[in-house]
């Protein structure tokens, strides 16, 4: 069934981000809806100031409208939208004096904390398989985190994630492989209880 419906959202998604190239408002009013709370919440992943994370998203979409005859035909709407707002979030940091440590993609901090028993409510889980989950993802380093952050939460695969992260197909699938790892050394005899959550928690 998630499947299912993942693959639909990727057809609405494909057919809406060809309507918005021909210069469909609606299409471009629905995309901007459908993906405008996500992509704040990505973003305030990196930065506590609100403010310029919501400017960053709005500037992503106008360069979107303002540019799509040159835009791809063919791109995975929500990894170009994350990958285009990470893009906006390190070169503001650059130019900013108050982000002026960070000169570089691997230079920002991902400080998302990972919160998941809403999305397990229905499944009756423990709430100590829970929390457990939830203490041993949020001391993971920051690359792996927001790795497993784009796979599990917005169900990215790894081709895209290695786009948004600006690296190779390999190295992002070394930081879940370590993700995953150092999940397994923390908490050892229950992992293969943990694991169920990660999958369910898309």
């Amino acid at each position: 069934m998630k499947n299912q419906i993942l693959n639909k959202t990727l057809l609405d998604d494909n057919e809406l981000w060809i309507e918005l190239k021909a210069g469909d408002e609606k299409a471009f009013s629905t995309l901007f809806k459908r993906y405008y709370s996500y992509l704040i919440q990505y973003g305030n992943s990196f930065s506590p100031f609100s403010e310029k994370i919501q400017d960053c998203v709005q500037d992503v979409f106008t360069d979107i409208w303002v540019y799509r005859n040159s835009l791809s035909d063919t791109v995975v709407v929500k990894a170009y939208l994350l990958s285009s707002v990470r893009k906006r979030i390190v070169r503001l940091q650059e130019r900013d004096r108050v982000f002026n440590k960070s000169k570089s993609v691997d230079a920002i901090a991902f400080l998302f904390d990972f919160s998941i028993e809403q999305q397990l409510i229905s499944d009756e889980l423990t709430a100590g398989k829970v929390t457990q989950l939830n203490k041993v993802l949020n001391v993971l380093p920051a690359r792996q985190k927001e790795a497993l952050y784009l796979r599990y939460h917005h169900g990215l695969n790894v081709d895209e994630i290695a786009a948004i992260l600006s690296v190779n197909y390999q190295s992002a699938n070394n930081l879940l492989h370590r993700a995953l790892v150092n999940i397994r050394k923390e908490r050892k005899g229950t992992f293969i209880l943990l694991i169920p959550l990660l999958t369910n928690w898309v």
